[in-house]
């Protein structure tokens, strides 16, 4: 049970931004910070009311039903409202708790997504593509903005690197459980004996930092540049213009050399750096809080293999959570892609409230 102070202060905290963003007299900085508080109480103040009532409409209708007098057809009613107003309670408290967990603020970030192909030589880069692809197919049904930072493509098609931003709604949320190995089983178009073969890619989502979320102090970053190779325009190879970052404390290193000005290469390079940075020490923290436990459904850890993806039966399987689809080739259109999403999402919720618990 969540003690009623604590909804009740949630009440009070509402009804006070309510009367001070009314007031006129906050200032512009104020004004959107309070803006979104509000905005995000809004969404649970309804429950919370709800919940704080509950006892005393409970007890309205357990007076109802110890009157002697009731004939049988009121008490009926009486024991259905009973009953729904419990089940009602229950829905509400998990809505509180859900609310009152600690929050992401990572979650509504933007996300650079980085795919490599793994294990499986030229099949992994074939996969490494279909699954970019995927993401391309959800970014366009979603409305979402997908802008390619840098791309290493294999032989017949296929992909050996790319990295993405992805703009939009409450992105990083929704994009975070990507993280981690794909597997796909499937039989490659030059395997004469109809083999089923099996490889990999991995993929990394990474919440798209700020310069506000943190600070990079340029003496602890070493800048090289060099010619960049292969195909791109008459200047490729005849200036400077890829660049190689590293970042010297924590020995992270970025090369860029997608486009033909070293500045543009420069600010791409900085961006992925920045989000990796951010990443490593959002770990650090959260490793920090749980060392007790690890969630198995948001850990994002790109080692663990995840999902398999499976040609010859036409299926999809998340291993964390034992959801099996046999709609492979909807999902890789990113039809289904919701669905697993939401699955995963209400999971990883259950595993928090019972450490919350």
């Amino acid at each position: 049970m969540i003690p009623l102070k604590t909804v009740n202060d949630l009440i009070s905290k509402h009804a006070l931004l309510e009367r001070e963003l009314s007031s006129g007299k906050i200032d512009k900085n104020s004004f959107a910070e309070k803006s979104k508080e509000y905005a995000d109480l809004n969404e649970i103040i309804k429950v919370a009311k709800f919940y704080i009532s509950f006892e005393k409409n409970k007890k309205e209708i357990q007076t109802i039903l110890e009157d002697k007098n009731l004939d049988s057809e009121m008490v009926k009613m009486a024991e259905s409202e009973l009953n729904d107003l419990e089940i009602q309670n229950e829905k509400n408290e998990k809505k509180l708790k859900l609310f009152l967990l600690p929050k992401d603020e990572a979650d509504k970030k933007n996300a650079i997504i980085e795919i490599r192909a793994g294990t499986g030589g030229l099949e992994a880069s074939l996969f490494a593509s279909d699954l970019f692809k995927m993401y391309e197919k959800v970014s366009n049904k979603k409305k979402w903005s997908l802008e390619l930072i840098s791309i290493s493509r294999s032989e017949a098609g296929g992909l050996k690197e790319v990295i993405a931003s992805i703009k939009g709604n409450n992105i990083y949320s929704t994009l975070k459980y990507e993280s981690g190995v794909h597997r796909v089983q499937r039989v490659p178009d030059t395997e004469t004996q109809g083999r089923v073969h099996t490889s990999a890619a991995t993929v990394a989502v990474l919440p798209e930092a700020e310069e506000v979320d943190l600070k990079i102090n340029e003496s602890d970053l070493r800048i090289d540049v060099f010619r960049a190779g292969g195909p791109g325009g008459q200047s490729v190879n005849t200036t400077d213009s890829a660049v190689r970052i590293t970042h010297i404390p924590s020995g992270i290193s970025v090369s860029q050399q997608d486009e033909k000005s070293q500045h543009k290469n420069k600010a791409k390079g900085m961006k992925i750096l920045r989000a990796r940075l951010y990443e490593l020490e959002r770990s650090r923290i959260e490793s920090e809080r749980s060392k007790d436990r690890k969630s198995k459904v948001g850990s994002g850890d790109r080692s663990e293999r995840i999902r398999t993806y499976n040609f010859p039966q036409g299926r999809i399987t998340d291993h964390r959570i034992n959801l099996t689809l046999h709609k492979l080739d909807e999902f890789l259109e990113g039809e289904l892609f919701d669905e697993m999403i939401e699955a995963l999402t209400l999971k990883s919720q259950e595993e928090r409230l019972n450490t919350l618990n």
